[in-house]
């Protein structure tokens, strides 16, 4: 991974002020992967040739989620445009766009029999819409398959384009995913290529539609508790129904470094804070990720 000048500043800053992080949390240890239905899910993933969020991101959720036949499709390709300080998807120039993906995964969804299906990308800021013709037709497909199915999209912020929202909602998801991932202060070395106001703007954009909306944040990258605390307000009064908080932690040495482990008392502190304030579900604890639960949550509302 190839950090821009902002990155690097604060990945000294915070090596510098950290004294002894000391070993991971016991709260942080995952399961290794195994069990029958977690290889049945990697087999159809390789078998259709398709990508997931959970290998490409290191989720620590892979476990639990494969061995309950969940998985969140990662589509667009495996290469993303933006150079995220915090994400382990690879940089570069994304190949050709693959047209016959949307069949593919509403096929895989079909076989695993899901309840609940989550669709993200990786940003393809050099196509025209972004990639978001391709949600649209997922959507559609998944929806002509298996009607029950509740589908949740997670997608990138297209750069505010509004055509690219327009072309969501011809297949709308039942509910609308874009996280946030960190406060304002951090988004020059966290996201570099977004704007905090451009993605609290397009969950207002799509809750106006009226889609359930949600958003999320990782935690112990550098943040305030009062500076968290103001994002969830920033959120609930652009309209976010859900939220995630998961502890961030640092996919390789290459990437942006963990500033602390938060403590179970303050993810615990967050979810109190959230549901008061008004937002109908947050899911807050260390290994919390965007699609975490996320059958649960749509169950919620």
């Amino acid at each position: 991974m190839k950090i821009n000048q902002h990155q690097k500043a604060f990945k000294e800053t915070v090596e510098q002020n950290i004294s002894e992080l000391g070993k991971r949390p016991d709260w942080l240890k995952v399961r290794l992967p195994i069990g029958q239905n977690y290889k049945d899910v990697y087999q159809l993933m390789r078998k259709s040739k398709l990508n997931t969020v959970c290998e490409e991101a290191k989720c620590p959720n892979l476990a639990e989620c494969w061995n309950n036949r969940t998985a969140t499709f990662m589509i667009l390709g495996d290469t993303c445009t933006r150079s995220c300080g915090f994400c382990n998807v690879k940089l570069g120039m994304p190949n050709e766009l693959d047209l016959d993906e949307p069949r593919r995964v509403a096929e895989s969804v079909e076989t695993l029999q899901l309840k609940h299906v989550v669709i993200t990308s990786v940003n393809r800021d050099e196509l025209k819409d972004g990639g978001a013709s391709i949600f649209s037709e997922i959507v559609k497909l998944i929806r002509q398959k298996m009607p029950k199915t509740t589908i949740e999209i997670l997608i990138p912020d297209f750069k505010g384009d509004e055509n690219s929202f327009e072309i969501i909602m011809q297949n709308p998801p039942d509910i609308l995913n874009h996280n946030l991932e960190t406060v304002k202060r951090l988004y020059h070395a966290v996201r570099p290529q977004a704007k905090y106001e451009r993605s609290l703007d397009l969950i207002t954009w799509f809750k106006k539609k009226g889609l359930k909306t949600k958003s999320g944040i990782m935690v112990g990258i550098g943040e305030t508790k009062n500076e968290v605390f103001e994002l969830m307000e920033d959120l609930f009064n652009s309209g976010c129904d859900i939220m995630t908080i998961g502890q961030y932690l640092q996919p390789t040495k290459n990437h942006l470094p963990v500033h602390r482990y938060v403590t179970l008392e303050e993810f615990a502190e967050y979810k109190e804070f959230g549901l008061k304030l008004g937002l109908k579900a947050v899911e807050s604890s260390p290994l919390v990720r965007s699609s975490y639960h996320a059958d649960k949550h749509a169950e919620l509302i």
